[in-house]
């Protein structure tokens, strides 16, 4: 097959699991998020400042080792920066978003000082791998206890060097997007022209009681994995209706590994209640929610078939592809096969937007990807 070049809007980082012990003082760092594996080889226990919940992990369906343990295969060259580079050119992966991996589970942390100090430790090694290669977006880990700590962090981050601020979809506090005292936080992505990635499936504890929000029985794996698509759906909706991106209009939103189908759906759904219920409406906004979906938020997906419809029949040009590189879940080691079933028959131009040209426009800085 001719290799198809393309960005990635959703990936991951490994951290070092020495991350904290070497950042940060022992009484902190012993509360920072830790994966702890049993010796079963199936599964692991998080702890997360006081807290913990036990988990199986992921692993290749019916793969286990000489003594029947199952098996967790990821990409081996994930956590080093620079052997990383040699999957991506393997799999056609030009440059990437890049997420935290086991610091996705700061959201869940319940002290201000305690959370700003982690998120410092994680950007101030994060950024280090993304001055390895110009193909590299990493994300900056924001504290979001306190709107102040967010806005001093997301600054801090853009100075050096970020580009992307994570967000995990729901707030860790009582206040949700749509309220007022996240100004401050839409000023400073404004002011720095960062661009605030969602990524799926980021819900802290306080918000959703993790330990219970799974469902059980028959079918509960692919139930749970369905919940994971509608927490970034909400966050944008609640910018949107509440008028964010009124007041901030050059803010970018970056949904990852949740789909993009949606997009058209929400924004008629969003703009059907902006006219049947316009009465009720609060606050009044300048234009169609469904245009400011359509101009400031961004989606990737991996997959998804009907995400290419999305962009070449129902008009949302910010479609995106993603990897989940080195995720179990991802595309590593088919990249390829995937990306020539999602593209062979889309035409060039929008097989472009998709694969490269929708990045772009997010992270013009980036390197251009070579051409298929």
């Amino acid at each position: 097959m001719t290799k198809i070049w393309a960005n990635s809007g959703d990936s991951h980082l490994v951290e070092p699991e020495d991350l904290f012990d070497t950042a940060l003082p022992k009484d902190i760092a012993e509360r920072m998020p830790r994966s702890v594996k049993d010796d079963d080889g199936v599964h692991e226990t998080i702890y997360i400042d006081g807290e913990s919940f036990r988990r199986r992990m992921p692993s290749v369906t019916g793969l286990t080792d000489d003594e029947g343990k199952s098996v967790i295969e990821r990409a081996p060259n994930a956590n080093d920066p620079v052997k990383r580079l040699i999957d991506l050119d393997q799999e056609g992966i030009w440059a990437e978003v890049v997420y935290p991996s086991i610091g996705i589970w700061t959201a869940s942390i319940k002290t201000p000082e305690l959370l700003a100090a982690g998120a410092r430790a994680i950007n101030d090694w994060a950024i280090s791998y993304q001055e390895s290669s110009p193909r590299y977006v990493t994300t900056a880990t924001i504290p979001l206890l306190v709107a102040e700590d967010a806005a001093t962090e997301i600054r801090r981050a853009a100075g050096l060097g970020f580009k992307a601020a994570f967000f995990s979809v729901v707030p860790p506090g009582e206040d949700d997007w749509n309220f007022p005292s996240w100004e401050p936080v839409w000023e400073a992505l404004s002011e720095t022209g960062m661009v605030l990635a969602f990524h799926i499936g980021t819900e802290p504890f306080a918000a959703t009681s993790f330990a219970g929000r799974y469902m059980r029985g028959p079918g509960g794996a692919i139930l749970n994995y369905m919940e994971t698509t509608y927490g970034g759906q909400r966050a944008v909706s609640k910018m949107i209706a509440s008028g964010v991106f009124d007041r901030f209009p050059t803010i970018k939103v970056l949904v990852s590994e949740g789909g993009a189908t949606w997009g058209p759906f929400v924004a008629d759904r969003l703009d059907e209640a902006y006219r049947q219920h316009g009465s009720m409406v609060r606050p009044k906004l300048k234009r169609l929610p469904s245009e400011y979906l359509y101009e400031n938020v961004y989606a990737s997906f991996q997959h998804d078939k009907s995400a290419i419809p999305a962009m070449t029949a129902m008009g949302w040009k910010n479609v995106m592809w993603g990897s989940d590189y080195p995720h179990l879940e991802g595309t590593f080691g088919h990249s390829q096969q995937v990306l020539h079933d999602l593209f062979d028959n889309v035409d060039e131009v929008s097989a472009r937007r998709m694969t490269v040209g929708a990045f772009q426009e997010l992270f013009p800085h980036v390197p251009e990807a070579p051409a298929a």
